[in-house]
């Protein structure tokens, strides 16, 4: 092959050159502020977590992190936001199950595959409460009860096609009973349960935390995995043979197209963040665990979510999208 003098040194050109343009996003990232997207109202325990986020990576990323609370559709209205925005790492939304639920349940158009999840950043494990003079100690002997009395058990949840709407289907179903699915906000339907309206409500732990201190409410299971923290003498239902396990997961996502390099940026800040005494301490008092996983991680264990939620939506007829 003829030698083309100063070819080698074009080549090397070209080659740092492009190497340079692969870098510039993280040696410029970030330099102005970063929004956040909650899709839930200002002060409830999904918006006061991204708040606790949010500062943890304003410190770390020495820029402001502000977050603006775009509530409605289920979700929906935080993830068209979402979708309209530049892949810059600029425009971020506080992301759940709800991201399939949404999807599958018809409210938006398109699914988790839309968009860069950065990473996850904690769990969260739905529980039964009921009144804590009610007849029943246990889950089992609530599914007792529904059983020998279909559609005479009440189950507030918040909301149809949210996370604890098919955690209140899932238990019923996995349980063999009948019960009534009552769809409230999470303050409603505690407020419910209080009043005797509803016989039981399945909601995230920080719903009840004041009240079962407070000794008005008794968890009588934990629809995880493993149990609760914030709850640890409540059983989970498996331990109480009822094979079902509901966890929400929270996370940070980002248009689809965001440069892998802005996204390792973030991936560290979050990481650092998630691992402080301050994020921890916050969620022992709202009922998280702190639980990160990296971008590839993440969207492995979000793409294994979605299609547990789709086939359950499904056999629900709650799928709207086929």
């Amino acid at each position: 092959m003829k030698h083309i003098p100063g070819a080698t040194v074009a080549v090397a050109g070209v080659l740092a050159a492009t190497f340079a343009v692969g870098t510039v996003g993280a040696a410029d990232f970030p330099k102005n502020p970063i929004e956040i997207s909650v899709s839930f109202g200002a002060g409830s325990a999904a918006d006061v977590t991204a708040r606790q986020l949010a500062d943890g990576l304003a410190k770390r990323l020495k820029v402001a992190v502000p977050v603006v609370n775009r509530t409605g559709g289920g979700g929906g209205v935080s993830l068209i936001h979402l979708s309209q925005q530049k892949p810059d790492g600029y425009s971020l939304a506080w992301t759940s199950n709800q991201i399939s639920t949404t999807y599958n349940g018809g409210q938006v158009p398109f699914d988790y595959k839309n968009y860069t999840h950065v990473a996850q950043v904690t769990l969260e494990t739905p529980v039964l409460a009921v009144k804590a003079d009610a007849p029943w100690k246990s889950l089992k002997e609530l599914m007792e009860y529904a059983k020998a009395n279909p559609e005479k058990v009440r189950i507030g949840n918040s909301g149809t096609g949210s996370h604890t709407h098919l955690s209140a289907v899932a238990l019923a179903a996995a349980a063999g009973v009948k019960t009534v699915d009552v769809p409230f906000s999470a303050a409603e339907a505690t407020t419910n349960l209080l009043g005797g309206r509803i016989e039981g409500a399945i909601q995230l732990p920080a719903a009840f935390a004041s009240h079962v201190r407070a000794g008005t409410l008794r968890i009588v299971a934990a629809l995880g995995a493993k149990r609760e923290p914030l709850f640890p003498d409540a059983p989970t239902a498996k331990e109480q043979g009822v094979d079902v396990a509901m966890e929400l997961w929270r996370g940070l996502s980002g248009p689809k197209g965001m440069p892998a390099d802005v996204v390792a940026v973030l991936e560290a800040a979050i990481k650092e963040t998630v691992a402080s005494p301050e994020f921890k301490e916050q969620g022992t008092k709202l009922g998280y665990t702190p639980a990160y996983l990296p971008s590839k991680e993440f969207n492995e264990h979000i793409a294994k979510d979605d299609a547990q939620i789709a086939a359950l939506m499904d056999k629900l007829g709650m799928k709207k999208v086929k």
